[in-house]
């Protein structure tokens, strides 16, 4: 989806007019802070300390605020809240946003505001508080809420139908006058998304996660549940309502189900820490905004994707996506492939006595045109850097935790280090700068470091490369002294694989994420930096100027290439993505760089989700390589 498209989508939804009933909630953030705790005169305890408190609009006002940020023509909001502050302080919010609540109506007895306090402390959140759980909503206000949904029905283009909290409908006849009016309204959009009453609620559209579609159809779900389970289910489904189906599916993206067919939205990759709440309101949002346009079911689906991409990346509130903040992630989305193959690898398909797996079949029709190849250097050639992830983790531990590394209790340190180890393997074959940017978000989340001791991203790339650049001197100096050789710090065949492409005339590149000065000595030193004619290259000090995407599309433009004719090697995302994304072959190397030769399981699942089209352990049957990239065998 384009730029133009979604600025289109974007026009046509500032004319809608939109109603949202469901519950409402507020979520509330202490972020809490020992250091100003006391002893309390009147109990004799310590205190809990807060620094820092906020608001956000939760459940069906998060919908609302999701849909506010798109800005459409109007939005009516219809619920319930109780006389309390909490319902004071979310009133003000959904004014805030531009909604009209007439319809949130005040019950003073049996009701609190729906309120989910979360307390973090030195960066974990505690467990929760949790207001309104005793709710008893009256026939009284049942009465009430049914008037505002058909008024919004005969005054709105669509209505959201969302229903979260456990309890929160506690009369049935609420939802047998639901259903009638619904009835009465068969042409109007109305769309459930509901935890507890999908099976109860009819004549609706229905927004759905994987897990809630599974149990409509009467199905079991858990992890081993494949697209191919949730495309079956979700167009039975389909075919029971006979309206349309959009099921939220995790990574694996969204499925969408109408009359002219089944689609698939692939889910998107992104790095650094995600917060998955609130992202099925994001999605629920931006497709019923997309529906109440006019905007076909499929690209409803697309556009509320990109929307979900944006929300999860927002910490520690309930977010919202805006048209810009769509646009910017739909420019260049990194879509995840083969979701099922890269967590299942019992489903492998290798190609006939090798060891190379097939991940994308159709690949073996563009075979035989290669003129140009770009590799990665670390783990696909190199194995100088072998390690590098054990000098990175405790660096970005240490500044992380700064002055509490050794005292910080073992929970909390697990947790810092569950999110770092996470954070390298999902940017692996980056830039370093840009994983010292991610540094410097990580150090200043976490909280531990005051904030005029936080270092700068070359700082900290500093002190990375001094730790890093130890341990490759000293391999540099046993290779250089004769006690290894250059087969003791290259993938098992690679250098060969080398020089039988060279041979063949393919025109090769070196692209790597470590420094451009350092790439090209060490390609040196190890003795095949001549057979890179098309140049090498790495991260410059100006890292803007240097990506692999930079390479791929120069070597694409300069050459006037055919996607077939570029084929990308790397035992990382980054350039296994670049090269899919240009059109070009690409071949992932889940090399175990350790041993410098076989399979690494680990790196499978990454290249996988990335795009790889072939997955080669190392080099070593590079002669059947060879045979099968220039269709020798044909």
């Amino acid at each position: 989806m384009n730029h133009s498209q979604i600025e289109n989508i974007l026009k046509k939804i500032a004319t809608v007019k939109i109603a949202v009933y469901g519950d409402f909630c507020l979520d509330s953030y202490w972020i809490m802070d020992s250091s100003a705790s006391e002893v309390s005169v009147e109990t004799g305890l310590m205190t809990e300390t807060v620094r820092k408190q906020y608001y956000s609009p939760g459940g069906a006002a998060n919908v609302v605020a999701n849909v506010a940020a798109l800005k459409p023509g109007s939005i009516h909001v219809i619920g319930t809240v109780g006389d309390d502050m909490h319902g004071r302080e979310l009133t003000a919010q959904l004014k805030q946003a531009g909604a009209d609540t007439s319809s949130l109506f005040i019950q003073k007895e049996n009701f609190d505001t729906y309120t989910y306090l979360k307390r973090h402390l030195e960066g974990t959140e505690e467990p929760r508080v949790d207001f309104g759980s005793y709710n008893i909503r009256s026939a009284e206000t049942d009465t009430l809420l049914l008037k505002a949904i058909e008024s919004a029905l005969q005054q709105c283009d669509a209505l959201i139908f969302n229903q979260q909290v456990t309890g929160s409908i506690s009369n049935h006849s609420f939802i047998e006058g639901a259903n009638s009016i619904f009835a009465k309204y068969p042409d109007k959009i109305v769309i459930l998304d509901s935890r507890h009453f999908n099976s109860h609620i009819e004549n609706t559209y229905l927004k759905a996660n994987d897990r809630e579609i599974a149990t409509l159809a009467g199905q079991e779900f858990d992890n081993s549940t494949s697209l191919a389970d949730l495309k079956k289910w979700g167009r039975e489904i389909f075919i029971t309502k006979q309206k349309p189906v959009i099921v939220t599916c995790g990574e694996k993206g969204i499925l969408s189900f109408d009359e002219q067919g089944d689609y698939h939205v692939p889910g998107l990759q992104l790095s650094g820490k995600l917060d998955t709440v609130g992202a099925g309101d994001t999605v629920i949002s931006a497709a019923a905004l997309c529906l109440a346009a006019g905007i076909p079911v499929q690209d409803a689906a697309i556009f509320a994707n990109f929307a979900a991409a944006v929300t999860v990346q927002k910490r520690f509130t309930t977010g919202t996506a805006n048209g810009s903040e769509i646009t910017a992630v739909a420019s260049e989305p990194d879509f995840i492939f083969n979701p099922d193959l890269a967590v299942n690898e019992r489903n492998a398909v290798f190609i006939h006595n090798t060891a190379f797996e097939l991940c994308d079949p159709l690949v073996l029709e563009r075979m035989g045109h290669i003129k140009h190849a770009v590799f990665d250097h670390d783990g696909t050639i190199s194995t100088l850097r072998q390690g590098w992830e054990s000098i990175m983790e405790p660096v970005m531990m240490k500044s992380i935790l700064g002055t509490h590394y050794e005292t910080v209790e073992q929970k909390v340190y697990l947790a810092v280090q569950h999110t770092v180890k996470d954070f390298i393997q999902k940017t692996t074959g980056i830039q370093t700068i840009y994983q010292m940017e991610g540094l410097v978000a990580l150090v200043r989340e976490f909280g531990f470091v005051p904030e005029d001791q936080i270092l700068n991203k070359f700082q900290y790339k500093e002190k990375y490369n001094d730790a890093l650049m130890e341990m490759v001197g000293k391999r540099i100096q046993r290779f250089t002294s004769g006690e290894l050789s250059q087969e003791d710090f290259t993938l098992k065949g690679a250098v060969r694989f080398l020089e039988v492409l060279k041979e063949r005339g393919v025109r090769m590149y070196l692209a790597s994420g470590t420094d451009v000065d350092d790439v090209q000595h060490e390609a040196r030193i190890l003795g095949y930096a001549h057979l890179f004619d098309g140049g090498i290259y790495g991260a410059l000090r100006e890292y803007t100027k240097f990506s692999k995407k930079m390479v791929i599309e120069n070597i694409i433009h300069e050459n006037e290439l055919h996607g077939s004719e570029l084929a990308v090697f790397g035992d990382g995302p980054d350039e296994v993505r670049e090269g899919n994304r240009a059109g070009g072959i690409s071949i992932g190397i889940t090399s175990n760089e350790e041993q410098r030769f076989g399979h690494n399981p680990d790196k499978r699942p990454r290249l996988v989700k990335a795009g790889a089209q072939i997955l080669i352990p190392d080099f070593s049957q590079y002669q059947k390589l060879i045979a099968l990239l220039f269709n020798a065998n044909n």
